[in-house]
């Protein structure tokens, strides 16, 4: 069996703190395979970037790599997440291209490249995430690498014109056709990806998902929507149940239904519209105000950027305004919270919700819906108010689907869900449910791993 080596910009070293169902399944790969995962190391030092250092677990080496803070605020602060992140969220508006963030990217990209290609054989399995690594594949083969090499994109697919309209795209995304195979999370970003190659990146379309580029290397490209750990949570939320913050939670609710979002703090999430989805529903539905609490969980990320800080300040003040004019003495009606949970008292809270708000603006897939059903009473189980633009509404076809832009539509999904008779809200979660247990995270490593090992390597 071939050795599996993962790439990503941070790494689940053991004992640390990052063991989110992504980490359990990439874990889970190279238990079963060995091999390695390299990244960053998460540290910021004052010297050159480049220091790497080992871990060993089993037949896993842990290999991560320092930067220094000047490297870091260009990758990833920089071109990473305030000019990739925006425009392939469809926010061409939000972009902030800078040549020096671009070339910082591009320097630390090969750096990558530089410190993993010697450790690296032709009989290697490698395995590439997201759009802080783009280039990396092209950079590697650049160095005689010639396993093979699959690339994931966590995130959404743009349309082509979008994509064109950043200077020297061709640049960037063309070095995706060094991949073997490239996953993306639902076939309509496959299809955007192949619109672009047509249109904009000199490639051919041989048949659906396999392409030629300019200098005639075949490539392929795939959806493969990651999943959830689906049984762990599920057991997870059930025993949650007796956490003294869940039993708080529900007793305050003096037996007034809820409603759950749970967020990162991020303008892709369309929180200022769910906001103002929630009082239209006030608004519109009085019948059932009162019996409803809807608390917003949306840990802050990226505090020191200034969209983030703006977006903070608006959700501050909608939700104030929500309270003042709504609220009644023995009732407050939205609950916003800036603060992390354990994930184990998370699926609590999913638990105890009738209803599960999951609307952003655009997301490659978000895996709190997956998690909110996952979470639910069999017996007694909550409606998902889903958005159209998340990438889980291509599966989770049994949620009330709605356009987060759409604050009436919001409303009327809030008060079905609120009032959806239990049959009803069984017959959906069972159905929804029986889908993530045979499609679980596990379900979608095996399927990427299995068709990367199946294609001939190229180099």
């Amino acid at each position: 069996m071939s050795r599996l080596v993962v790439v990503s910009n941070r790494v689940a070293i053991p004992g640390e703190n990052r063991a989110g169902g992504l980490a359990v399944a990439l874990n889970a790969a190279l238990k079963e395979q060995g091999g390695m995962w390299f990244g960053w190391s998460g540290r910021t030092v004052r010297g050159d970037s480049g220091d790497t250092h080992e871990t060993v677990d089993g037949d896993i080496r842990y290999l991560t790599m320092d930067l220094n803070r000047a490297d870091l605020d260009a990758y990833y602060n920089g071109f990473a997440n305030r000019t990739l992140w925006p425009l392939l969220h469809f926010r061409l508006d939000l972009v902030d291209y800078d040549r020096s963030t671009r070339e910082g990217y591009a320097k630390v990209n090969a750096l990558f490249a530089e410190k993993l290609a010697p450790q690296l054989r032709d009989t290697d399995i490698l395995w590439i995430h997201d759009y802080h690594l783009i280039p990396l594949g092209a950079l590697l083969r650049e160095r005689g690498v010639g396993c093979r090499m699959g690339f994931f994109l966590h995130v959404p697919m743009p349309s082509s014109d979008l994509l064109a309209a950043m200077p020297n795209h061709n640049r960037l995304l063309s070095s995706l056709y060094a991949y073997d195979l490239v996953g993306m999370q639902t076939r309509r970003d496959v299809e955007r990806f192949q619109d672009y190659v047509r249109l904009f990146g000199g490639g051919k379309i041989l048949a659906d998902g396999q392409m030629e580029a300019p200098g005639g290397r075949k490539f392929r490209a795939g959806a493969y929507p990651i999943s959830i750990d689906t049984e762990t949570i599920a057991r997870q939320a059930e025993a949650a149940v007796n956490k003294p913050a869940v039993r708080d939670l529900q007793a305050s609710l003096d037996r007034r239904g809820l409603a759950i979002g749970v967020d990162r703090l991020d303008y892709s999430k369309g929180m200022p519209e769910r906001f103002r989805g929630y009082e239209r529903y006030l608004e519109k539905h009085p019948d059932q105000r009162g019996q409803l609490t809807y608390l917003q969980i949306a840990p802050v990320s990226r505090g020191d950027v200034t969209e983030y800080q703006a977006l903070r300040q608006e959700l501050e003040q909608i939700a104030g305004h929500i309270n003042g004019a709504w609220s009644e003495p023995d009732w407050t009606p939205l609950r916003y919270v800036n603060r992390n949970f354990a994930h184990s008292t998370l699926t609590g809270f999913y638990r105890a919700a009738q209803v599960g708000l999951v609307t952003p603006l655009r997301d490659g897939m978000n895996l709190v819906a997956k998690e909110y059903v996952a979470a639910q009473d069999p017996k007694d189980p909550g409606a998902l108010v889903l958005s159209l633009l998340a990438g889980a509404a291509y599966e989770l076809k049994e949620a009330l689907l709605v356009n987060p832009h759409d604050l009436d539509g919001v409303a009327d999904a809030i008060a079905i869900a609120s009032t959806m008779p239990r049959e009803k809200r069984i017959e959906r979660w069972q159905a929804m449910m029986a889908y993530l247990r045979e499609n679980d995270i596990h379900a979608w490593r095996r399927n990427f791993l299995h068709d990367l090992q199946n294609i001939p390597a190229t180099g």
